[in-house]
């Protein structure tokens, strides 16, 4: 099954293209430290033959408490986005969370990521695909993945085919979600390419009270069981250290590990289309 092709700054995604890494620090935890990471993952997925999307988000505004780490903020985050842009000439990912958030962050992100908690959003929608930027639309918890077509066909209602969807676990009993691999199959039916979120997927939201946990021993499963039924594209959240991580440390893959990851994926993302 192959979906559409879109261009994701300078590379290509879906389409029959090669599988592309989305991966970076949950958040922005200074500029140091994000370029740090950036140029990192660049090396790995360099050795790997793997085009690279960098991400990280300036402003985490889905935190379970309010004295949770949330980021530098948008003006700071994108000033740093747009240097390690620029630096490393990698495309940049990050979500936004507000309309007034929408066009500055075009100015700067080659994705706009629309939060899994406002994927239903029309108005919200719509106006991040009106910005003609590639829309990264990560499949809400709450929606089954038949749920996720009048979702693309609010955002393609601008004109804007450039649409990407990110499935990343669906919510299952507490604290606790599931992947469910026949959805992978059914969103990919729609046309647009399909983003598998490994690391997101392993969280448990709210799982330590007043922040989410996670387990991130299943990442690489789900990771390789994604790249056996098909995908477009690898999300990973990726830290130097991740028990020392700010933001979802705990379903976060450490920068030492990623190395191994991604060969056993593209091993079977290869063998797969042949």
């Amino acid at each position: 099954m192959t979906t559409r092709q879109v261009q994701a700054g300078s590379i290509p995604v879906g389409g029959g293209m090669p599988l592309v890494l989305i991966a970076g620090p949950c958040v922005i935890e200074g500029e140091r430290e994000a370029r740090t990471c950036a140029a990192k993952i660049k090396e790995i997925a360099a050795r790997s033959g793997v085009p690279f999307i960098f991400k990280a988000s300036y402003d985490k505004a889905n935190r379970t408490s309010l004295e949770s780490y949330r980021g530098p903020g948008l003006k700071e985050g994108l000033a740093i986005l747009r240097a390690i842009r620029a630096e490393l000439s990698i495309p940049v990912l990050s979500d936004v969370h507000r309309f007034e958030e929408i066009g500055p962050a075009a100015e700067v992100l080659d994705i706009l990521q629309i939060p899994a908690f406002l994927c239903r959003q029309t108005d919200f929608i719509t106006a991040v695909a009106r910005t003609g930027k590639t829309v990264n639309i990560k499949k809400g918890q709450f929606l089954a993945p038949h749920d996720i077509l009048p979702v693309l066909e609010k955002a393609a209602s601008t004109g804007n085919q450039n649409i990407i969807i990110t499935e990343r676990g669906s919510s299952f009993g507490y604290n606790n979600l599931v992947v469910d691999m026949r959805g992978l199959v059914i969103m990919r039916s729609m046309g647009y390419p399909v983003v598998f979120d490994a690391t997101h997927s392993v969280q448990l939201p709210g799982g330590q009270g007043t922040a989410s946990g996670g387990d991130r021993r299943f990442v690489e499963p789900l990771a390789r069981a994604a790249a056996a039924v098909g995908i477009d594209a690898l999300f990973l959240e990726v830290h130097g250290n991740p028990d020392a991580a700010l933001c979802d440390g705990p379903n976060s893959v450490a920068l030492s590990d990623l190395p191994e990851l991604l060969d056993v994926v593209l091993k079977i993302d290869a063998a797969r289309k042949r």
